[in-house]
């Protein structure tokens, strides 16, 4: 009976501890509290997807599309909040019941995160080959077309240069793309936005009237680019990205940012790297002088010489100045960020006579209507390009000329006073080679190219099913070039003929 009575009060004693830690326990879930806060990232911009946890347990919740949480914590407690591209935060709560928290940029995470065409991933889970570039990684210095941005800076990818023409921008090839009839051209998309790819008898991007079609696209306005490498790309793009994919991404205003003016000009000189060796004035008399010996007829060989000491490539090269100078206003409320921008640029090619000037003009607004539900993108560019192409026969017949002839000389006015080859009845000789500086400045090539592209993205979140969107991107891009060449009756490469005139007008 005794040994009974004792179990008893054993019981007895655990139920009352079973009730005083219950009692306990209620104590303490009396004291939390429900917080509620939003996390924005440095721009103001809500933050997605973000985990807070109480420090220490596995307590948490994660921010819904508009950066909103609520959890119930205890008054002394610590909120751990964690998101990938952003630093940890461990936010004490000190008895609040309402928070907003900034989430620092993680710039090692973020550069671990690349666009693929249909989202995001972490560069580790990539199953093709992409390189992200972005604006502090682009080549310095002025830059005519977005294409010279990549210099240097792709494995893989050549970025080959079309000569020192004003707007001729460069050539990429992705992983050594080199067929003799295809296009070996990668496709271009510019905010979501395949751009027109009809090309060239070389293959290029054509539109009339332009050297490089990319050169009508501000590089300035470009945040980054994104080079698909792989035939993967086709998955996205379909057969156009066989030669891979570069995606742009333009710049674009932040929520809640303070407008701002920005002002910038560039100003370079370029100079031709090298000449091709040939012989001086000096070395050519000398030459013909000592060899002519060999022919009966010695002193009609020196007789054609002159006494003018002229080097060609300095005649038709320059020293090439080109400034391009830019605006842009950026701002933005909470329910409309945008950015405009402006630019002008003025470039010479080291060719005399070659000249692009470029106007553009671009425009951004990314408003959000009911209460974030429905995100809007509106992107718009536009550029209008007059370029002047110098005469390119000219560099060869600079290589040709005789360097004791002058640029110009009495007695030739009939062919506007520049030298040129007679023969015997004092007629133009048109087997000889063309005064390369008649070339240049008898040949008036223009254009005047307009071209306008640009998209709208609407991204609806539904209301009964926050998890369910709908996402619609429409774009456009058109454009027209026209211009002509004209070359008078006294230019020594028509002379005879009459001259020369053209004219073209493409609209696409």
């Amino acid at each position: 009976m005794r040994k009974k009575k004792k179990t008893i009060g054993t019981v007895f004693q655990r139920a009352c501890a079973i009730v005083l830690c219950m009692l306990a326990s209620m104590g303490v879930y009396a004291q939390n509290k429900q917080v509620t806060g939003n996390v924005y990232d440095e721009k103001n911009e809500t933050v997605i997807g973000a985990s807070v946890v109480l420090k220490g347990t596995t307590i948490g919740t994660v921010t819904d599309f508009d950066g909103h949480f609520e959890l119930e914590v205890p008054a002394n407690a610590t909120l751990v909040i964690t998101s990938i591209g952003f630093k940890t935060q461990e936010i004490p709560v000190a008895g609040r019941t309402g928070l907003k928290i900034i989430m620092k940029e993680d710039t090692q995470l973020l550069e671990e995160l690349v666009v693929i065409g249909y989202g995001s991933v972490k560069k580790n889970d990539l199953t093709g080959s992409i390189t992200a570039i972005g604006e502090k990684d682009f080549k310095e210095g002025v830059s005519t077309s977005p294409t010279e941005l990549l210099t240097g800076k792709v494995a893989g990818v050549q970025v080959i240069s079309n000569g020192g023409r004003a707007g001729s921008g460069a050539r990429i090839r992705i992983r050594g793309g080199a067929s003799l009839n295809a296009n070996n051209n990668p496709l271009f998309v510019i905010d979501g936005i395949p751009l027109e790819s009809s090309t060239d008898s070389k293959g290029d991007p054509s539109i009339s009237g332009s050297s490089d079609p990319l050169s009508l696209i501000n590089p300035n306005d470009i945040e980054s680019m994104n080079v698909l490498k792989d035939a993967s790309a086709t998955a996205i793009y379909g057969s156009r990205a066989s030669n891979g994919v570069i995606l742009i991404t333009t710049k674009k205003g932040s929520t809640g940012q303070k407008q701002s003016i920005n002002i910038s000009s560039q100003n370079s000189i370029a100079t031709i790297a090298n000449k091709v060796d040939v012989l001086s004035a000096d070395e050519y008399r000398e030459l013909v002088t000592k060899y002519a010996g060999i022919f009966s007829n010695k002193e009609k060989y020196v007789s054609w010489l002159g006494t003018a000491n002229t080097d060609w490539q300095n005649e038709i090269f320059r020293n090439a100045f080109t400034t391009d100078n830019n605006i842009s206003i950026n701002g933005g409320d909470k329910n409309l960020p945008y950015r405009i921008s402006f630019a002008y640029m003025n470039q010479n090619g080291i060719l005399k006579t070659d000249n692009m000037k470029r106007a553009t003009a671009s425009m951004n607004l990314s408003p959000s209507l009911f209460d974030d539900h429905l995100k809007i993108n509106l992107n718009v560019k536009a550029t209008g390009a007059h370029q002047q192409f110098g005469n390119n026969a000219a560099i060869g017949a600079a290589l040709r000329m005789d360097p004791t002839k002058p640029v110009m000389a009495d007695g030739f006015e009939q062919y506007n006073g520049y030298w040129t080859w007679l023969d015997n009845k004092g007629n133009l000789n048109s087997l000889a080679t063309v005064n390369p500086v008649a070339l240049l400045t008898s040949r008036d090539d223009q254009s005047d190219v307009y071209r306008s592209l640009g998209n709208a993205q609407f991204d609806y979140k539904f209301h009964f099913l926050p998890a369910l969107r709908a996402n619609l991107n429409l774009g456009y891009d058109v454009s027209q070039g026209k211009g002509g060449v004209i070359v008078p009756e006294w230019a020594p490469q028509t002379f005879g003929q009459g001259g020369e005139r053209t004219n073209f007008d493409q609209q696409k």
